[in-house]
Formats: structure tokens, sequence, C-alpha cells
């Protein structure tokens, strides 16, 4: 059959086209009670940890700098959860797969459990080692404090005005960018530092991934949402369109015998109302032969049937689809196994976890198959959007548990800095993270994705483009596929940047990118470092005066 498209309205797949009772946008309902729980919830969380805290520094430890700086990280957290968590789920809360409190639901069990489970039993307490302190001669540890302090401070307030406008940035870059601005302004107060405390190459390279990140994530999606278009959702419009056809062909059969019975005498009438008697219990048969049929009604309907056999509508979710959730499970499966889970240490060689990666592979292709035979009988559009809309949230939670076992711990790096140096009054390069700094953490997170998240889910859901399921696999399975190549080949990339550049790829296939919202998107990538690291150098300034 041929695989043009029917109409370009058709093909680009966007909200129109969900199934009915699917709303693509964050629900604005009556969420009192949600607002009251979580609200509630964080209270009562930062309250139990506040009482934590001061039993884990000690009584010698200053209760002031502990609160606020307890105060910061949750802040920290809240804004981690509004921004770059809702960043991973826009595309699946904007393609009608997830609602917002489904999506809130997934985050809670997924990011949380990365951070507990997998997010590692120590974490840097400077990221990435961009500033070197020990180029502050004789930094005090209360001096250093303040620098963490303030970089939490500092990148929050920055991903606070950003998640407000809806754009999408880097917490990495936000925590980087605070740190560098409270301790060049702590160098420079003091003069103790300066300029040569900052690693300018690290600076190149987060400079380098402002466009290697999106453009990466972009031609991955492009060409694995052009693959997909092409072979399945193509192929999906010619065969609905052939259906519809038909589905006009059997009224027009019908309704033309029908006129045709009306003009039989009675005696015609019976004779051929038990010729089509006859006929359908014939076809009724399994080794029933066409040439039996007796009425001309029959005849013709089975001709009809046979045209649609011959479009065999689900030949291409039937074949692609699985091959499809396959070869996105392998990637999926590698990044959990060599990104996501790499802090437990399970001792597995290589040998080991290829053949892991393939047992789930070969397990995934089978469910897929089976799950998509038994849709022969469902709407094409229906099937087409379930089936996507399953492999669309797994990759969505693997990508979230793989984001909570990495990026959370990091960014929250300097509050556990804090923490150690207010029990010991001693600076490390590592710090042990305790448990209930990830469940505070966790619940600040989930909480600013209620509270915030859904000006950035509307942004990365709906804004850029417009996104179906299949579009939004595609976005998330290719932006995970590059966070997995680059780490490998250890490249400079923001996973954040990668996303958006990954739906843009989406929006270039149908042509229905937004360009006009990438402007400020762009310019806040840029400023992202720079903004934090100001607000971090004037609240580190204040902190001195103050404590």
């Amino acid at each position: 059959m041929s695989t043009q498209s029917t109409s370009s309205a058709s093909s680009t797949h966007t909200s129109s086209d969900l199934p009915p009772g699917i709303n693509p946008l964050p629900e604005d309902g009556n969420n009192k009670w949600w607002h009251l729980f979580f609200g509630a919830l964080l209270a009562v969380t930062l309250i139990v940890f506040l009482f934590w805290s001061n039993d884990f520094v000690g009584a010698g430890a200053n209760k002031i700098i502990l609160v606020t700086s307890v105060i910061f990280a949750v802040f920290m957290a809240f804004n981690i959860g509004g921004n770059d968590v809702a960043n991973s789920f826009g595309t699946s809360v904007g393609a009608g797969t997830l609602t917002l409190k489904q999506a809130l639901v997934v985050a809670a069990i997924f990011e949380v459990s990365g951070a507990v489970l997998a997010g590692g039993e120590v974490t840097d307490t400077v990221r990435s080692g961009i500033v070197d302190l020990n180029a502050i001669n004789g930094l005090d540890p209360s001096e250093f404090v303040y620098i963490m302090m303030a970089a939490l401070l500092g990148a929050a307030i920055w991903l606070l005005a950003a998640t407000r406008m809806g754009w999408p940035v880097s917490t990495t870059h936000s925590i980087v960018g605070g740190i560098v601005g409270a301790a060049l302004a702590v160098g420079f107060i003091t003069g103790k530092g300066g300029w040569n405390m900052v690693q300018w190459a690290e600076i190149g390279r987060i400079a380098m991934s402002w466009v290697l990140s999106p453009v990466l994530g972009g031609i991955a999606a492009y060409i694995l949402y052009r693959i997909i278009k092409n072979s399945i959702l193509v192929y999906n419009d010619e065969a609905e369109r052939r259906l519809r056809e038909i589905k006009v062909e059997k009224k027009d059969l019908k309704l033309r015998h029908k006129l045709a019975f009306d003009q039989l005498s009675e005696a015609e009438q019976i004779a051929y109302t038990n010729a089509m008697v006859r006929d359908s219990m014939l076809m009724r048969e399994k080794d029933w032969d066409p040439k039996d049929l007796e009425s001309d009604y029959f005849k013709e309907l089975n001709k009809i049937n046979a045209k649609a056999d011959d479009v065999d509508a689900h030949k291409a979710l039937d074949t692609w689809v699985p091959l499809l959730a396959a070869g996105g499970s392998i990637i999926i499966s590698a990044m959990m196994l060599f990104k996501g889970l790499k802090n437990l240490h399970f001792g597995l060689n290589s040998v080991a976890n290829f053949m892991i990666i393939g047992m789930i592979a070969a397990v995934v292709w089978m469910a897929v198959y089976i799950f998509s035979r038994t849709l022969k009988r469902q709407n094409l559009s229906r099937s087409t959007f379930l089936l996507f809309s399953w492999m669309q949230v797994f990759t969505a939670s693997a990508f979230a548990f793989s984001h909570g076992s990495n990026d959370i711990a990091n960014a929250l790096g300097p509050f556990v800095a804090i923490l150690d140096v207010l029990k010991t009054n001693n600076i490390a390069s590592e710090s042990a993270v305790p448990m209930p700094v990830m469940i505070v953490m966790g619940v600040a997170l989930i909480s600013g994705l209620w509270f915030i998240g859904r000006f950035v889910i509307a942004t990365v859901g709906t804004k850029i483009t417009q996104m179906h399921p299949a579009s939004g696999f595609a976005a998330e399975l290719s932006a995970a596929a590059v966070v997995m190549g680059a780490s490998v080949l250890g490249l400079p990339v923001s996973s954040t940047h990668i996303l958006i550049g990954a739906v843009l790829g989406v929006g270039l296939v149908n042509r229905a990118a937004n360009w006009n919202l990438m402007k400020p998107i762009a310019m806040a990538w840029v400023i992202t470092l720079p903004a934090a690291a100001a607000v971090a150098a004037i609240t580190v300034s204040i902190l001195r005066v103050v404590f």
C-alpha cells in the first residue's frame, strides 16, 4: 500500500489527534485539597527534619545557620522539582499520556527512589571541581559554609524565576554558577583569592553544552521520529483513510440493496431473505467458499471485506512497534545499568551487563508484540495511542530514576557539605549523604513539581510543539540515548538542554516548532550561570555581615 500521507494535518499528529477524553494540558480543576496535602506534607517534613538535623550536627553548632541552611536547601529542592523534574515529564503530560497528578506520582516514586536507592553514599561538596577553594588562602570553615549557603539560594532564586517564566534550565549549571559567584565574592572581599580560583576550562565546557546538547538531542529525535512517522504513523494514516472509504462502501451497499429489496415482490423478498440467511450461516463456517454465496448482497460484502483484509491496518504496529520497544529497552536498560545504578556497585562485568540488556530486550519485544496483537479489534488511532503511551511512561520513569540517582544528590551537595562542617568544623572534599536528607529533599522536589511545575510542563509539552505519545516517546528515548552516549564519550552536555533539543527535533519533523519561544529559553540557558552567580555573590556578602 502507499505510504504517502493523505494530508499534512493528519500526519502531524497534534493534540487534536488524541482519543476522546484525553486532555494534553495540565488540569486546572479544584485542587484545594491537593494544595493543602502537599503544603502540609512539606511543612511537617521540614519540621521533623529540623529536629533530626539539630541532633545530627550536635549541640555546639550554630543553630541559626543550620535552620537557614535547611530552608535554603529545601527551597533549592523545591525549585529542582518545579523546573528539572517538570521538564522530564513535560512531554508525557503534553502528549496526554499522563495527567499532572499521575506524573506527580510517577516522579515521586522514581525520582526519590533514584536518589535514595542509587544516589550514592557520598557526594562532591563542590560540584564538578569548577572552583578551587584551596586557592583561598586560609579559608575558614565558616566562610565555606557561607559560600555553600549562598550557592543554594542563588541557584534556587534563579530556578524559581526561570520556572515562573516557563523556561527549562539546567539545575547543574545553576548550582555551579552559585558556587562560582559566592566563592569569587568571598575571595575578593577577603583579599585571599581571585579569578584564578575558577577553572575556566570547565566554564568553557559548560558554554559548549549550550550548543552541543540541543543539537545532539535535536538530531537524534529528528532521525528517530522521522523513522517512526514514515514507517508507522503515515502508514496508519493511509490505512485509516482506506478503512473509512471501505466503511462508506458498506453503507452504500446496504442502502442500494435495501432500495432494490423494496422493489421485489413478496415471494421474491422471501426467497432472497432465505438466501441471505443461508449465506450468513455459511460465512460463519471455518472453511467456507465464496463461490457458494447465493445473494448479491453477501457477494459484494465479501469483496469489500477482502479489501479491508488487504489493508492490514495493524501491520505497522505489529511489525515495527515491538522492534522499536526492544531497541528502546536496550538504551534505557543500558542507561540504568551504567548510569542510574552505577552507585550500587553490583560488581557485574561487561558480559553480564550485555546479557541482562539482551534478556530485557527480548522480554520487551515479546510483551509489546502480544499487547499489540490484543489491540487488533481496537480503533487504529486508539491502538497507536495506547502502545506509545505505555512505552513513553516506561521511558519517562527510567529517565526520572536516572535523574534522581545522578543529579539530585549532586545539586544538593552544598547542603551536605554544610551539615558536615557544622558537625566537624572541617572542610572535606566529599561528604556522606544521610538518608533523611534524601527523603526531605525528595518531598520538597515533588512538592515543587506540584506547585510550580505546570509552567515548565506547559512549555515542554505544548508550547514548543504539540505532542503525541509517539513524538513524546521519540523525544524521551532520543534524549536518553544522547545522555548515555555523551556520558560514555565524556562530552559536556546537559540533560535539560538535550530534551529541549529533542522536542525541537520532533517539531521540525512536523514543521511545527515554535522558534519564537526558543529565543528566551536559549537566552535563559546562557545567563543561568551568571544570574545564579550574581545572586549568590550578593547573598554571601549579606551572610558575612549578618552572621
